[in-house]
């Protein structure tokens, strides 16, 4: 008896005596916070005060971190204390989160537009987008917006949006092109679960009401001139992120799934469905480079309809197309570009940048086989500048020229593209 208790206080004391050699996390300090909270931070954080040391779940808290708005740069210190215990210093360099939006541009029929907005991306220093805009394209337009995604916890979030849309779309059929005014009015509302730090899903609801007002151009007699219309959309989004940032420069790999189920009260439009992936691939070359790449592959019900919902545009895929130059039922495009930093300061990176936009469609009604039709086929390359603010979150001014390389001559030859933030 006497000898396995002996064997029995050895293996205590030798368990006892591993364990103490398990480096403990005395305290966790941040350092570098003005505007966020930091109880918000330390809600996000694995890494705890009392448990054990361990690099990889620091690093995922870094990571993390990042991808917040209103983060610029995180970087961290580990500190011996005394014995086994350990400090571990987390610095953060802040961006500024309230911005304002202002855009100019000209429509289809030569309108001068604007668009001004302001959204802070920070709000409550809790990570929560709060904004909304006005704009004027010879209609009144407005939105709100809120989005909070760890409004009831770490993993659990909302968002909400409203929006009041008019603008003028052309619509095309055949070969005939008509001008409506197009006004959408919905409300939306989404969950937003974070599943790990490289998946979550955001779903949800969308009530609107969809109204169409011939203005000018062809006619038919099957296409109507006015149509209004109510609709429901079930929304679902799965999103894989494992991107890793430092300022301008991006690697790794994402996808976003889009899916949609819409539902609607007329005969005119039937119900129909519709869902893309957007793929992304970032590659960091030596110091200054960065090789983009965004492949998108899309569907939806193939209704030969004027109103098909996926858009070749200057603005969404192919730069140096045009305005809203076509519609389509079906839509594979893959942008690809090299960023590389000309200028960098604490402040402040000008990138140049050499691209190519490539992408084809399937036509309202059409077959697959659509998207290996020649004419459907359309490549744009060119080259731009990006000037990065890398302590305002997304103040990258950008402008693209693009020209056609694709034989297609209905097609435009090119043009300037300019916008806010990467184009991808």
């Amino acid at each position: 008896m006497n000898l396995k208790y002996l064997i029995f206080f050895l293996l205590l004391s030798l368990s006892t005596l591993v364990f103490s050699q398990e480096k403990i996390i005395l305290d966790v300090k941040i350092k570098g916070t003005e505007k966020i909270n930091k109880s918000f931070v330390f809600k996000l954080l694995e890494t705890k005060k009392g448990n054990i040391l361990d690099s990889l779940t620091i690093e995922k808290d870094i990571i993390l971190l990042k991808r917040l708005p209103a983060v610029s740069h995180v970087y961290y210190q580990v500190f011996h204390s005394h014995g086994n215990k350990y400090n571990v210093f987390i610095n953060v360099e802040e961006n500024y989160t309230i911005i304002p939006e202002v855009n100019i541009w000209t429509t289809t029929n030569h309108k001068f537009s604007y668009k001004l907005g302001l959204y802070d991306y920070n709000f409550l220093g809790s990570n929560i987008t709060l904004g909304g805009f006005y704009q004027n394209n010879g209609f009144d337009s407005y939105g709100i917006n809120f989005k909070a995604p760890n409004l009831f916890s770490k993993k659990w979030g909302l968002a909400a949006n409203h929006q009041n849309w008019k603008s003028e779309e052309p619509l095309y059929f055949g070969d005939k092109t008509a001008n409506y005014l197009y006004n959408n009015v919905s409300f939306e509302v989404l969950g937003l679960y974070q599943i790990n730090l490289k998946n979550q899903l955001n779903f949800g609801v969308n009530f609107f009401n969809e109204k169409y007002q011939y203005l000018s151009g062809a006619t038919d007699p099957s296409v109507p001139q006015n149509l209004d219309l109510d609709k429901t959309l079930l929304k679902l989004l799965y999103i894989y992120d494992d991107l890793d940032y430092h300022f301008q420069y991006i690697n790794g790999f994402k996808s976003v799934l889009y899916t949609q189920f819409v539902t609607s009260n007329n005969p005119f439009q039937k119900d129909f469905f519709i869902t893309w992936n957007d793929f992304f691939y970032y590659k960091r070359i030596a110091d200054k480079g960065n090789w983009a790449n965004r492949i998108r592959f899309g569907l939806s019900s193939n209704e030969q309809t004027p109103f098909a919902p996926f858009a070749l545009d200057n603005n969404v895929n192919l730069r140096g197309v045009g305005i809203l130059v076509d519609r389509g039922t079906g839509s594979l495009v893959w942008n690809t570009e090299y960023r590389h930093t000309i200028l960098d300061k604490d402040w402040l990176a000008i990138q140049t940048n050499l691209f190519s936009d490539i992408g084809s469609w399937r036509n309202p009604g059409g077959e697959l086989n659509d998207f290996f039709e020649s004419k459907n086929l359309m490549v744009y390359s060119g080259f731009g500048l990006r000037f990065i603010s890398k302590k305002i979150y997304n103040a990258t001014f950008r402008v693209d020229y693009g020209f056609r390389l694709s034989n297609n001559p209905n097609q435009s030859k090119g043009g300037l593209v300019f916008g806010i933030g990467q184009y991808f």
